[in-house]
């Protein structure tokens, strides 16, 4: 299921912007909802809980694929190896167990599968070892068996930025540099989850995958004119069989004619991806986010071209059996830059201690 053509169009004519009114009246209501819900709790009028240890969101503006995850994972590491005892928590969005939280990864073994975990918990586990990942629609009662569990001074929060139920210390807010604030519009006129008036509330903005255009980084510094800004990218780090252990250099794929499979929230950076490393995407399998995969989405995989490649956010979902006559492998991302982003937090978080006392 692809995005409608409009979702982040900037230069539109006045006949579509016309055609458009109707689903731009449903975007007014869903950003009026989205500032009220948070205005609620801002007041108090809803009550967020207060963990007994400290929390960092790590959210975004934008609806889906905009680095939250790996750049939630690199941080959590990244505080990990400065000695800080951190723990990941996720919402696990198509997790069929969706009741109470669980622990996906004591840090060192993976304890459940997609099922159970959703797919983005496996990738934090994937890309943070040694890091606890808990999961739970109540981000809360995650940090609470986080903290029984593993004793965890620090709680990161995975697409956090709208879970107002759950206080936060900081508040750090990914914009993808090639969707930026997209059209302006809230869902689902545009890609945004609220108003960007919101930025206001953000301590640090990490440009991901970056440059913004000039539009959006004036917007922004006007926005959020106290924020930090760091910059980090996605950049391809290797390049593994779905059935195997190792991995192979992605320029692997310089020259090569391939499949691309996947189900997320923008395929379409996923094929510049392959695309910029040399690869010609011959045939694309693509489904919605978060897709549950099952063995009729992979029949007939090869028969064009022997040469497949998935993300990891997918592999995860999918089993090399189903796809016997297709080479399916596993573009492998790292986050790199980001340089000052844990010092800020570790920095930002002392000083919160020393005002609460």
């Amino acid at each position: 299921m692809r995005a409608p053509a409009w979702l982040n169009a900037r230069d539109e004519t006045p006949a579509r912007r016309l055609a458009l009114l109707p689903v731009a009246a449903l975007a007014l209501l869903y950003g009026a909802g989205a500032r009220t819900h948070r205005a609620l709790y801002r007041a108090g009028w809803l009550r967020a809980q207060r963990l007994p240890c400290a929390v960092v969101s790590v959210g975004s503006l934008a609806a889906g694929g905009s680095g939250k995850t790996p750049l939630a994972a690199w941080l959590a590491a990244g505080l990990r190896e400065a000695g800080v005892a951190v723990a990941l928590a996720s919402r696990g969005y198509g997790r069929r167990a969706a009741g109470s939280a669980e622990v996906v990864s004591d840090g060192n073994t993976i304890l459940c599968g997609p099922d159970r975990a959703g797919d983005e918990p496996l990738l934090l586990a994937a890309h943070a070892p040694g890091v606890p990942v808990v999961v739970a629609r109540d981000r809360g009662e995650a940090g609470r068996l986080a903290l029984q569990r593993f004793g965890s001074e620090l709680l990161v929060l995975d697409d956090g930025f709208q879970h107002h139920r759950l206080q936060r210390d900081l508040e750090l807010v990914v914009v993808d540099g090639a969707v930026g604030l997209g059209n302006g519009w809230t869902l689902p006129r545009g890609p945004l989850r609220e108003p960007p008036a919101a930025l206001a509330l953000a301590d640090a903005v990490v440009v991901m995958d970056g440059p913004l255009c000039p539009a959006d980084e004036a917007r922004i510094a006007a926005l959020a004119p106290r924020a930090e800004r760091f910059a980090a990218r996605r950049a391809p780090r290797g390049l593994r069989r779905l059935a195997g252990e190792g991995a192979e250099p992605p320029g692997l794929l310089q020259g090569k004619t391939v499949g691309m499979l996947c189900g997320i929230a923008r395929p379409a950076s996923f094929r510049r991806t392959l695309e910029s490393l040399g690869a010609r995407v011959v045939e694309e399998r693509v489904f919605g986010d978060h897709h549950a995969y099952r063995p009729a989405d992979l029949a007939g995989l090869g028969a064009r071209t022997p040469l497949w490649v998935t993300t990891e956010k997918d592999a995860v979902k999918l089993d090399p059996d189903w796809a016997p006559a297709a080479d399916l492998r596993v573009l492998e991302l790292a986050v790199e830059g980001g340089e000052g982003l844990v010092e800020f937090v570790r920095a930002r978080l002392a000083q919160r201690r020393r005002e609460a006392r």
